[in-house]
């Protein structure tokens, strides 16, 4: 008969917790879940529980989050059914239950990126068609060919027709009426930008305009042109323009957030690079809260600059950051543990293990092979020889014993180094495998024989039930051998030594005669 479980959430997790449910059936339970009048399920308390879950009903076990405090046992009295903690996070349910759950899509997203190519006038056009052809491979949806101020371009034409030849969408941006006709008249798909003051162009292309205020912060204005092409029946997309800290941030933001109330089907775009650019920090954690804000005010296009080179890797990010944001909107949820790609520096489980649990595995261990981890305690190395922790590895090195041995010394260097870069950062460090910077890298290569295999990433649980089976193997083994022996031992015959004549002696021999 199926288990009843009766799940306890409050009301922003109700919704999410039956969709997580709903994903993992068919299950070997069943299952009621009970919204108890509380906004953040975490804050629940076993006293507001009793208050509020009169009985269990038909449940033989009922589960309250993981992050809720307090004495269980009181409630699993009162109940007269176990009452427990389930995981952190409702992602990790279907982990719990020891199922995989499905996996969040991140195939959609309702943002385009526009990727310019800064200084293009300067570029060839062989060495423009290699950037766009880079920034596609990020993400890019189309190749904005960025213009110079009293910089002539003579192969705008040219540079154009040949992107469009290769698939790619074209917007040319500049602040010269001329480049904008031309680049119009060459066919480029966008134009970046114009003003009320410039809407005449629109006239003379068929490409989509990025409407901008006459001058900084003149909304009024870019509604007149708003309103204009709207009148007209033309497809565009309108910038309020984002300034950078300091310089106007906050107040540029909320011009996005009245363009949106004042024209709620409108299409607005954002350049980003004012802020990713002109912020010495680094882009992910700015991107990720850009495009927050993107995806609540439905913007759908940003404009991407990778001009600095700490800005390296801002499509991939805008990328991926557009898909969370996406999912998460349409999950109803926050945009937590839906793919860690953004967190570069930081993972939110940074220790799997903790130093009580390696010393248990490391007990375990009888084999010369060194095994490295990392715990709150700091860097573990351990095989039968010995447990040794340390803060840093140079104060390691000498308590391992490798010194005469080149490569396996290499190899321990190698591994001290990654697991040190990961306890001072607080990131996961698995043996054999490339740290995880997310998207702000690309993934280095498996090295270890087992990183596609599905011991990869075993759990602690599993890790010490392998190496209990392992011994129990080896000492099986052992005493199989150890049989056998006796057993050849009893059925082999056994041999009679001869007995050496005694020697006589001299004496001996002539008493005889």
């Amino acid at each position: 008969m199926s288990e009843k479980i009766l799940f306890l959430t409050g009301r922003l997790a109700e919704r999410q917790l039956n969709r997580v449910l709903d994903s993992m059936q068919p299950a070997d339970f069943l299952y009621k879940t009970q919204q108890i009048g509380i906004s953040v399920a975490a804050l629940m308390t076993p006293k507001l529980i009793r208050r509020r879950v009169t009985e269990a009903g038909d449940a033989d076990r009922i589960l309250v989050p993981g992050r809720c405090r307090g004495d269980l046992d009181e409630l699993s009295s009162h109940y007269r059914v176990p009452v427990e903690r389930g995981p952190d996070d409702l992602k990790d349910l279907p982990a719990f239950f020891g199922r995989k759950g499905k996996p969040p899509d991140l195939s959609r997203h309702d943002c385009l990126i526009f990727a310019e190519i800064v200084e293009a006038p300067h570029l060839s056009v062989e060495e423009i068609l290699t950037q766009a052809a880079s920034y596609a491979e990020a993400g890019a949806d189309v190749i904005d060919l960025g213009c110079l101020p009293d910089t002539e371009f003579p192969h705008l034409e040219e540079a154009v027709s040949a992107l469009q030849a290769q698939g790619y969408k074209v917007s040319v941006d500049s602040a010269e009426a001329k480049e904008l006709s031309r680049a119009g008249r060459a066919g480029a798909d966008y134009i970046l930008s114009l003003s009320e003051e410039t809407l005449h162009l629109a006239d003379e292309m068929d490409s989509v305009p990025v409407l901008i205020p006459a001058k900084p912060g003149d909304m009024d204005s870019l509604y007149r042109a708003i309103d204009a092409m709207t009148a007209k029946g033309r497809p565009f997309l309108a910038d309020p323009i984002l300034d950078p800290i300091h310089f106007g941030f906050t107040e540029s933001l909320v011009r996005y957030r009245d363009l949106r109330q004042r024209y709620p089907d409108l299409h607005i775009l954002m350049g980003v690079g004012n802020l990713t650019e002109l912020t010495g920090a680094d882009t992910t954690g700015i991107t990720a809260l850009l495009m927050g804000v993107v995806s609540e005010l439905r913007i759908g296009a940003v404009l991407v600059v990778r001009v600095s080179p700490h800005c390296r890797r801002a499509v991939h990010e805008a990328d991926l950051a557009r898909r969370i944001m996406f999912a998460a909107r349409e999950e109803n949820s926050l945009p937590v543990g839906i793919d860690d790609g953004l967190m570069g520096l930081h993972d939110r489980r940074s220790h799997p293990y903790s130093a009580d649990e390696i010393a248990e595995l490391a007990a375990l261990v009888r084999d010369p092979s060194f095994r490295v981890q990392v715990s709150e305690a700091g860097l573990h190395v351990f095989n039968r020889d010995g447990h040794h922790i340390g803060d840093e590895p140079f104060g390691l090195f000498p308590k391992l014993g490798v010194d005469s041995d080149g490569p396996h010394a290499f190899y321990l260097g190698v591994e001290l180094a990654r697991a040190h870069i990961a306890y001072r950062l607080g990131k996961v460090y698995t043996q054999d495998q490339e740290l995880d910077w997310g998207c702000s890298a690309d993934p280095g290569p498996a090295t270890g024989e087992d990183a596609e295999g599905e011991n990869a990433s075993l759990g602690h649980t599993l890790a010490v039930a392998a190496e209990k089976r392992a011994a129990k193997k080896r000492a099986a083994k052992k005493r199989k051998e150890r049989g056998a022996k006796g057993e050849a031992t009893k059925k082999a015959p056994k041999k009679t030594k001869k007995k050496a004549p005694k020697k006589t002696t001299g004496k001996a021999k002539e008493k005889k005669k």
